[in-house]
This record gives structure tokens, sequence and C-alpha cells, in this order.
């Protein structure tokens, strides 16, 4: 095989993001990096699994965040395509850290939070007080880098967030740390990206497919806007019952 064909062999990444959760109980927020999948999540997962299992996809490399909602939808999908691989854990893949959403004025809620994946979102936008979109490329970009380095893979299936998840796709669609907030990452969805020897050679297949909602045709809001509206009511329920007392 001459040295061009060897550069025009492209391997392939599947990207996915962990299955739906739940990151509230009924009073409070619940410590993001403890919060497991909900039983809907687990169906997604599952789901995943099984669309993988039927296109006899094999997975060289399984790579999480190590957050529990990632590894838990890693084993499903192993499950599901019954393949033994083991599930590694790259700290740098977790998501995009925010600061304390309780110290945050309700009326500055949406910009803090939602205001991080609204178009094309400067380095310094902070999301919620917490890590910068700077800050977060200069974690994911090195560790990508060290996995495209490594040749000794075909496919790998990261499980991952959807923060990271669109700071991987920025890269691959413009070559460069410009942070595209508004790829939607619905849970448990897949994306396709193949990538070849050469530098920012990449080819973006498809973007967020969801096994248990192909078309996702009832989805008007993202998963943030939602979980947005569902802490800002707990914030409201929670200072009216504190009137009361």
């Amino acid at each position: 095989m001459t040295e061009s064909a060897v550069h025009n062999v492209r391997r392939r990444i599947y990207l996915m993001r962990h299955g739906s959760v739940s990151y509230f109980d009924p009073e409070r927020l619940i410590d993001n990096r403890m919060v497991a999948l909900n039983e809907k999540g687990r169906v997604e997962a599952a789901a995943a699994g099984i669309a993988f299992a039927h296109a006899a996809v094999h997975f060289d490399r399984v790579i999480t965040s190590g957050l529990k909602r990632t590894v838990e939808t890693a084993e499903r999908v192993l499950q599901e395509t019954r393949q033994h691989v083991d599930i590694e854990v790259w700290p740098e893949f977790e998501e995009l850290r925010s600061g304390e959403l309780d110290v945050i004025a309700l009326d500055d809620l949406r910009e803090a939070v939602v205001g991080t994946f609204s178009g094309v979102v400067p380095g310094n936008k902070r999301f919620a007080g917490g890590e910068s979109i700077d800050e977060l490329f200069a974690r994911v970009a090195p560790a990508l880098d060290r996995l495209l380095a490594d040749r000794s893979w075909n496919t790998v299936l990261l499980v991952l967030h959807g923060g990271v998840n669109r700071a991987i796709l920025s890269l691959a669609l413009l070559g460069e740390r410009r942070f595209l907030g508004n790829l939607s990452q619905a849970p448990a969805a897949i994306s396709a990206l193949d990538v070849a020897l050469r530098q920012h050679d990449w080819i973006v297949r498809y973007i967020g497919i969801a096994a248990t909602d192909l078309l996702q045709s009832e989805a008007r809001q993202s998963t943030l806007e939602v979980m947005l509206d569902q802490y800002i009511r707990m914030r409201r329920s929670q200072s009216r019952g504190g009137d009361k007392g």
C-alpha cells in the first residue's frame, strides 16, 4: 500500500453521550459527579448497544470520563454487543464544570447556564460561573490528540458528556478551538467521526442519532434547558416554602 493510500485510511470514533439521568430529587440538586442513569437512561443505553450489535460494530477501545453515568452507559452498550472490552477512564473528558448554581440570581440563570451553549461561544465564557470554554478545550484537545496518536486501534467508543462532545465535534468540524454550542446532544445519542493520519482530516458522518427516538420529532428544548427549567421551579418552590416559615 502506498503512503498516500495509508493516509486515506480513516479510523472510526463513535462519540456517544451518556443516557438520561435525574439531576434532582424533589428537594435538592444531586451531586453531578455521583448521579447515575435513571430508568429511561438505562433503556436508551441498551438501545444504543442493540444498534451497535445489529451493525456488528467491534470496539477496539471504550473510553469514558469515569463519571458514573458514562461508565454505566458504556457497560450497558457492551452488555448488548456482548463484547469484553476494558472500560478506560480519562478524567480529561469530564463534563464542562459549572460553578455553584445557588449563588446565581434566578434572573441571571438562563444566560449563565444556557448561554454557554448558544451559537459560537467565546472562549472566555464561563459555564454558570465555573469552567470557561478555553479551559475545557485546554484539557479535551490534548487528550483527543493523544488518542489519535495511538495507532493501535481502528474503532473506538467514547462515552462522554454533552459539553465535551460539542468540543470534540467543534474541533472536527472547524479544525480549531471554537465552540459550537448549539450542536444538539440528546441522551445516549451517537455521532460518528472518521479521522485519518493527516491532521484535521476529519469526516463527520453524522451527529446525534438517538436509537430510541431516531427523528427526535417531539424535542424542542435541549436537555440543558429542560434541566434548568426543573431547577428554577425547585428554587422558586424552596423560596416560597421559606417565606411560609
